[in-house]
């Protein structure tokens, strides 16, 4: 028996964030209605890749049970309302406004359904200036300045994937699941907001204190602002292994074992992580003379034999 059999969800939902929050419920056992317009979910037309349906949508829409409910109507908002008078939670992301418009208030539906656990997914909240904006993925990546930090120093660069919404969805899944777990304990739902804004102003809790503290974060591509050597270097064949040395036995192992320069460590440009990521070029430049000398599978054999953490480079 899988940990949520015998729930009902209501999922009055679209595009990506509350999808994914609903399918890890659908996949926990839960019984997830998806409501849909007449005209569908438009993340349905997203492409076309999955067998000629949307990768998006299949991906975040499986095993849930689908219901097209034209809610300008009365008759579909009745039909709504049995459904959440019979469900344990209700997720939705529609823009914001739009389930009060329809009467479906949050107060009201706390005070009729007391154990229902409502999650409203939205952009930037509930108050504030921008809180009755539309908002989408790669908007708040720009907004939030997730953008600002991700690719390499020319220009910034959108996350390859909807990193904001599956952030949102992940966050909002967390909250219902202690919300349930609350209301075994008290008989009573809850009502939880999430904003894909806030959420990504947690995200980038890091960056923003590095910038408060005169160290603003830069674009790096792939390597990493505070961590050195931490990249990707090339072999004598031509491919690319990403290694990552997080501590001063990881960097000691590694000048012994792979770079065969077992005093590296001592010399002062070297000898803590703040010195190596000062003199940044020349502690990657050190480490790739060495890397282009050897062949990919002798490179990873070294790797491995040191405990080093690495990674190939894949398309």
């Amino acid at each position: 028996m899988l940990p949520l059999e015998g729930l009902t969800v209501i999922a009055v939902e679209q595009a990506v964030a509350a999808p994914f929050c609903t399918s890890r419920l659908a996949d926990a056992g839960a019984t997830v209605y998806k409501v849909e317009r007449p005209e569908g979910d438009f993340a349905r037309g997203y492409d076309a890749a999955a067998k000629g349906q949307s990768s998006y949508f299949v991906w975040l829409n499986r095993g849930k049970k689908s219901v097209v409910i034209d809610l300008a109507t009365d008759d579909g908002r009745k039909t709504l309302e049995r459904l959440i008078a019979g469900a344990d939670v209700l997720v939705q992301n529609l823009k914001p406004g739009s389930m009060d418009k329809l009467g479906f208030t949050r107060e009201r539906l706390r005070k009729d359904y007391p154990g229902l656990i409502i999650c409203t997914i939205s952009g930037y909240g509930d108050d504030g200036p921008y809180a009755e904006r539309k908002a989408y993925d790669l908007l708040i990546q720009a907004e939030s300045g997730l953008a600002s930090i991700t690719g390499g120093p020319e220009t910034p660069a959108r996350v390859g994937l909807s990193i904001v919404d599956i952030a949102t969805g992940a966050t909002a899944h967390a909250a219902i699941l202690e919300a349930l777990i609350g209301r075994g304990k008290t008989g009573q739902g809850a009502d939880i907001r999430i904003s894909m804004f806030d959420v990504m102003a947690d995200w980038l809790t890091v960056p923003l204190l590095n910038a408060e503290n005169g160290q603003p974060p830069k674009r790096m591509g792939l390597a990493h602002t505070s961590i050195a050597p931490y990249g990707v270097f090339r072999s004598k064949d031509g491919r690319d292994i990403l290694i990552s040395i997080q501590s001063e036995r990881e960097w000691k192992k590694l000048c012994a074992e792979v770079l065969n320069m077992p005093d590296l460590p001592n010399d002062p440009r070297f000898a803590s992580m703040v010195e190596r990521v000062k003199n940044r070029k020349l502690t990657d430049d050190t480490v790739a003379g060495v890397f282009a000398t050897m062949s990919r599978d002798d490179l990873i054999k070294r790797l491995n034999d040191s405990d080093i953490a690495f990674a190939e480079v894949n398309t």
